[in-house]
């Protein structure tokens, strides 16, 4: 698979105005457009989504943002979602938007992981995005950004921190990197000397989206 054929959504968690989440984002955003992704960012501070309830009809005719979002990430090779740390945890709007998406959209997918927090740096919240996307059998990359007092961070739109922009830059390569090894459509099938796997003697990974 060729870098400018991967397919990246990223999501915001935050819900204000001025948020340093999203500007965390789209800095990995532009940093993977500019390695050759073709990115589409979810702001969830416009979009019209309503809180899950557990029913998962699609397509949602009340809410279309629901179903958007659904073929979206369906459709995508890898994911970034960046979130607030509130209390210690992930954001509830973060955390709805994973509820209305299923294993059948998050399955199989690459993805990576931002978190910022008003005081020190910390993994709560990157933990608790971590343990989602793996219940849904989602690929995480161990590179993870974390952002502790973003009001120091971020200067006039920029990130003043040259250590920081290193760790974006190699975030962004390795969700890259990752998403053209593991999606690949010439990725060999895994051979097994045991029992089968779901009725075949081999199985083979394919990543969603592919």
């Amino acid at each position: 698979m060729r870098i400018g054929d991967l397919k990246v959504v990223a999501i915001g968690g935050s819900l204000r105005e001025r948020s340093f989440t999203y500007q965390a984002l789209e800095y990995a955003a532009g940093l993977l457009s500019g390695l050759g992704c073709r990115v589409r960012v979810f702001d969830l501070r416009v979009m019209r989504l309503p809180f899950c309830n557990g029913d998962n009809q699609d397509p949602r005719l009340d809410y279309p943002a629901v179903g958007e979002l659904r073929r979206s990430v369906g459709e995508a090779h890898a994911l970034v979602l960046a979130t607030p740390e509130y209390h210690g945890g992930l954001s509830g709007v973060l955390k709805n938007a994973l509820d209305l998406l299923g294993a059948e959209q998050l399955e199989g997918k690459v993805a990576g992981s931002i978190s910022v927090l008003g005081g020190t740096t910390d993994s709560n919240a990157l933990n608790d995005v971590c343990r989602i996307l793996r219940s849904c059998h989602s690929w995480v990359i161990p590179h993870h950004i974390a952002i502790g007092r973003p009001d120091k961070v971020f200067v006039d739109g920029r990130i003043s921190d040259a250590g920081l922009r290193i760790r974006f830059e190699e975030f962004a390569q390795d969700l890259v990197r990752s998403a053209v090894r593991l999606c690949s459509p010439d990725r060999p099938a895994i051979e097994s000397d045991g029992p089968p796997l779901n009725g075949s003697a081999s199985a083979e990974f394919r990543c969603a989206g592919a």
